[in-house]
């Protein structure tokens, strides 16, 4: 059995190699993307576990990204990063079924802890 692939969505490349090294130093499959668009039309979207996503990013944003795999159809658990929060977001997103959202830079354990807790639901 293959371990679970997380995707990793994130315009900072630097960042999705970060979170890719994190995630990979686990034990799961990781695959990345620098666009929600990307991400959407990758084969990956059928098969991903978790996806970790920047919330604040050009074109198709986080927030829109949770609504079109909810719309979609997708139950894949969302965890969100940004270097721009806001209680508000943080709230909608959270009810809209987002699994975690964390501020950048963000303890690494707590994000390990939610990735944990999102692959076993």
């Amino acid at each position: 059995m293959s371990p679970p692939l997380v995707s990793i969505i994130d315009d900072d490349e630097s960042v999705r190699k970060a979170i890719k090294n994190l995630i990979r130093s686990l034990g799961y499959s990781v695959e990345t993307f620098a666009s929600a668009e990307e991400y959407l039309q990758s084969e990956f979207i059928h098969v991903t576990a978790c996806v970790i996503t920047d919330l604040h990013m050009p074109g198709l944003d986080g927030a829109s990204l949770q609504g079109r795999l909810a719309c979609g159809g997708y139950r894949t658990p969302i965890i969100f990063v940004t270097a721009y929060s806001d209680e508000k977001t943080r709230t909608r997103l959270l009810k809209a079924g987002a699994v975690g959202f964390f501020s950048k830079p963000f303890d690494e354990k707590c994000l390990i802890n939610c990735l944990d807790r999102a692959l076993k639901s």
